[in-house]
């Protein structure tokens, strides 16, 4: 699931144009790469015979190569090794991370022609060099002549090298902009893209030590690049299946509403309410960003299995009978078994949604959970819909006051309410203007929530 949102939003992103801190990041990223690209070509010596068109080939091929990428969430890896090294090896070793840089731009020209990655992300290229540094600086140091067994040691050397300087730009254009956590992130470029990048590199090894007697031996790669291609494109291809499904999701979610709403206009109004007061809280409580969408899920669909409870009940303008009630309080599983029915996504909502009511005390319905064996998002759910129903004019009823709803919520915290979800909620509540109109009160929460996700999105960009 995280994958997933992860792939799409990167998908995205590269549709879009930086935002200023991205572009001045990758900006000054690019231009000190440039100054040392120039520098190595300056001051390092080639001990090399330069084949002019094996070096434009290599370039050429790993421009096509580069482009065969494997998505891992946000990170992606290529085949690019397989073409890097014998670049590496052969090229003027002087003139390897320019050449590598310029088969970066070449790689990336046909999505900037179909409109498929924003025009200002060209720089990336010249950041995601980089790497290419740190081998040539080893080769010149210890082995700047033709590739041979006898420095197989230092060949080593050089790939670790490699991983290291792209690991360490990886993590700290990341420490720069996002501030994902970097235990996290080492892990993942370890398990699902370095693993990779070995692997290439060790098959790219042994037709660059052939080639530099034989060129033509360079050609037994094509066949592996052709399959990973294939591997490639059924693998981006199951990833915008998994989107689409994942938007078809949405749009189902969006017809429950729609539904709701034409069924009853209070509980359709009142379900967004409690969305946009969820995602308030949730961020408060720097709840996992997508963790959070299931929330907003539930917290939208917490009401629709009202569509299943007579009109009578349900529109009666005055205090339920505890036979009504009874009936009344079905609408968790109804609401479940409606969601169960659709499956994936909606069915883990499902779950959420089946524990709106739960208290913390064990005293709740439908099946009298207590403490932390509520989910987090039903428990977020169960207070934004209390203060919500309680600030609401009901045809029984006149709303309360929003500093009554308030104290009845902190007076209830530790019985009714998680205590720890109605102090996020005061606190966002808190730095709204309070509002007569509880409607406008709840808007105003809203943009105040919107607010404080724009600035942290602000500033990672």
């Amino acid at each position: 699931m995280q994958d997933e949102h992860l792939v799409g939003e990167a998908r995205e992103r590269r549709k879009n144009r930086m935002e200023s801190r991205e572009r001045v990041v990758d900006s000054v990223s690019a231009l000190l790469f440039l100054a040392a690209a120039i520098a190595i070509a300056l001051l390092v010596p080639n001990q090399r015979d330069v084949d002019v068109v094996l070096t434009i080939c290599l370039v050429l091929g790993m421009a096509v190569v580069t482009r065969v990428t494997f998505e891992y969430g946000d990170l992606y890896t290529s085949a690019e090794e397989l073409v890097f090294v014998p670049l590496l090896f052969l090229a003027p070793l002087n003139l390897v991370p320019l050449l590598a840089a310029l088969a970066y731009i070449l790689a990336v020209l046909p999505e900037l022609l179909r409109g498929e990655l924003s025009r200002d992300r060209w720089i990336t290229a010249l950041g995601d060099s980089w790497y290419c540094v740190a081998p040539v600086l080893v080769l010149a140091e210890w082995a700047p002549g033709p590739p041979s067994l006898d420095h197989v040691g230092v060949y080593l050397v050089a790939m670790a090298a490699t991983l290291l300087l792209q690991a360490v730009w990886v993590l700290l254009r990341d420490r720069l902009l996002h501030e994902k956590p970097v235990r996290e992130l080492v892990v993942r470029l370890g398990t699902d893209v370095y693993s990779v990048s070995v692997t290439f590199f060790m098959v790219g090894f042994f037709p660059a030590l052939a080639a530099a007697q034989q060129p033509l031996v360079l050609i037994t790669i094509g066949p592996l690049v052709w399959l990973l291609t294939v591997f490639s494109r059924d693998r981006s291809e199951r990833w915008s299946a998994t989107l689409e499904l994942h938007r078809a999701y949405r749009g189902t979610v969006m017809l429950l509403v729609d539904v709701v709403e034409h069924d009853d206009d209070y509980t359709a109004e009142h379900s967004r309410s409690v969305v946009e007061l969820a995602r308030g809280v949730a961020q408060e409580m720097e709840m996992d960003k997508y963790e959070l969408q299931e929330l907003e899920f539930a917290a939208l669909l917490h009401d629709v299995g009202k569509i299943a409870i007579p009109k009578q009940i349900l529109h009666k303008p005055a205090a339920l009978t505890e036979s009504e009630f009874e009936v009344m309080k079905t609408h968790t599983i109804e609401g479940q078994f409606m969601l169960d029915r659709i499956g994936g996504l909606l069915g883990r909502v499902g779950e959420i949604v089946r524990s709106c009511h739960e208290r913390w005390d064990g005293k709740g319905y439908p099946d009298g959970l207590k403490g932390m064996e509520i989910p987090l998002a039903a428990r977020i759910v169960f207070v934004c819909d209390a203060y919500n129903a309680m600030t609401t004019n009901r045809p029984y009823r006149a709303a309360l006051p929003h500093e009554k709803a308030i104290a009845e919520l902190v007076e209830n915290a530790g019985t009714q309410f998680d205590p720890e979800v109605v102090a996020a909620m005061v606190r966002v509540i808190a730095e709204a203007p309070a509002e007569p109109s509880t409607q406008d009160h709840i808007r105003a929460v809203l943009a105040s929530a919107q607010d404080r996700e724009r600035v942290g999105a602000a500033n990672e960009a």
